[in-house]
């Protein structure tokens, strides 16, 4: 809860000294709008973001292995988040209330997605993948894991996928 509730910061720089990010430690900041994280971030904890109703970017580094649960839930103005290849677990509801989420990247290292993660974002239109075969793996924990569930288009390499033809 290092920042909870009133940090007064609109941007934020978590420097490179930092590992993880625990939970809640800027839940709730409603002024933040910007928030870059530090190369050696591995975890982001529970609610870390969450309810950052103001944030609009989030970067977030490579290093990253595990996005922990409704990190950026309630980050109703964030437009679009590229999930890095380091990335292997997408939480419970992690990204769940993004209603102005439009684009989401997914990096070929994701494995497991929560239920909810993907719960209210009404915006959403594109998915992003590089990898076809990572993406049939995935571990979608209900339908409002997938980010397709509402509706958004999905792109492989940049490439609007409109056929798809599953090996065996």
């Amino acid at each position: 809860n290092s920042f909870a509730n009133g940090c007064g910061a609109t941007e934020y720089t978590i420097p490179d000294s930092v590992t993880t990010i625990g939970d809640d430690a800027f839940y709730c900041c409603s002024s933040l709008t910007s928030v870059t994280i530090g190369d050696s971030v591995t975890t982001i904890g529970d609610y870390a973001f969450s309810g950052c109703s103001s944030l609009t970017s989030a970067s977030i580094p490579d290093s990253v292995t595990t996005i922990g649960e409704r990190v950026f839930s309630g980050c109703s103005s964030l437009t679009s988040i590229i999930i890095p290849d380091g990335v292997t677990t997408i939480g419970e509801s992690a990204f769940s209330g993004c209603s102005s989420l439009t684009s989401v990247t997914i990096g070929d290292s994701v494995t497991t997605i929560g239920n909810y993660a993907f719960a209210g974002c009404s915006s959403l239109t594109s998915v992003y993948i590089t990898d076809l075969p990572a993406w049939y793996k995935i571990d979608f924990g209900n339908t409002a894991a997938n980010p397709l569930s509402n509706g958004a288009n999905l792109y492989l390499n940049n490439e609007l996928v409109t056929n798809l033809v599953i090996p065996s």
